[in-house]
């Protein structure tokens, strides 16, 4: 199977996400279990129907275990560095929220409770593991960083050096469709994606490589959920 594509890097790489998009629009909204499974199955393999022309697999997006201990290294300088600021940024904005007025919290937050602090794990935590890091985080590291970013830097230049990589318009324009690829479930906090999604950028131009900046991914998420339920029950 080929998909019909534009031969310009760039316009292949926005056709491709065009896509998906569509298709995990229209299974969210038909059938939302199904908008999670089009999501990652496209994730996975729109990349190489898209790459199979230049022999493009799995590798050359970025997905390879030849560098894997210099991505765990990655991996945990980066998340010794973040995840404390992160956490740190969340209990500020947890406790500042219910000060706003209610329509910027009911537009701009998923909460809607006063939060009380008490560790909890989310339920059912181990299968949330496997669904974050194996069916979330890879997939959309792949998709994103792996093929379009890589696809996007074909077609422009990488732009000046910051931290050891060089970050031009595919690292920004990858961020941007990102966030937006997150409003196939429409709520408008969602589009604050954005800002992890340079980090992730950040780590693949860097790394050459998106296991680091998967496992960041997958980690995030769930450190989010293991927040969200200790504070909002």
């Amino acid at each position: 199977m080929t998909l019909p594509l534009p031969r310009s890097a760039a316009a292949e790489a926005i056709t491709v996400w065009a896509l998906c998009f569509a298709g995990i629009l229209i299974g969210f909204l038909s059938y939302p279990p199904a908008g999670k499974v089009i999501a990652t199955v496209g994730f996975l393999y729109l990349p190489l129907l898209a790459g199979q022309t230049r022999a493009e697999d799995w590798p050359e997006f970025g997905f390879s275990t030849r560098t894997l201990k210099a991505d765990l290294l990655q991996f945990l300088a980066v998340s010794a560095v973040v995840f404390p600021l992160f956490i740190g940024g969340y209990v500020l904005f947890v406790t500042a929220w219910p000060q706003l007025p209610h329509e910027w919290t009911r537009i701009f937050t998923p909460y809607t409770t006063v939060p009380h602090f008490e560790f909890r794990l989310p339920p059912r935590f181990a299968e949330w593991v496997l669904d974050d890091v194996f069916v979330v985080a890879i997939p959309e590291e792949l998709f994103y960083r792996g093929y379009l970013q890589t696809r996007l830097r074909d077609a422009w230049p990488q732009g000046r050096t910051f931290f050891g990589a060089k970050l031009g318009p595919a690292f920004w324009v990858t961020a941007v469709l990102f966030a937006l690829g997150h409003l196939a479930i429409f709520q408008v906090w969602r589009l604050a994606v954005f800002f992890p999604a340079l980090l992730f950028g950040w780590m693949r131009e860097r790394s050459n490589s998106i296991i680091g900046a998967a496992l960041v991914h997958g980690v995030s998420n769930l450190l989010i959920k293991v927040l969200d339920v200790s504070f909002f029950g």
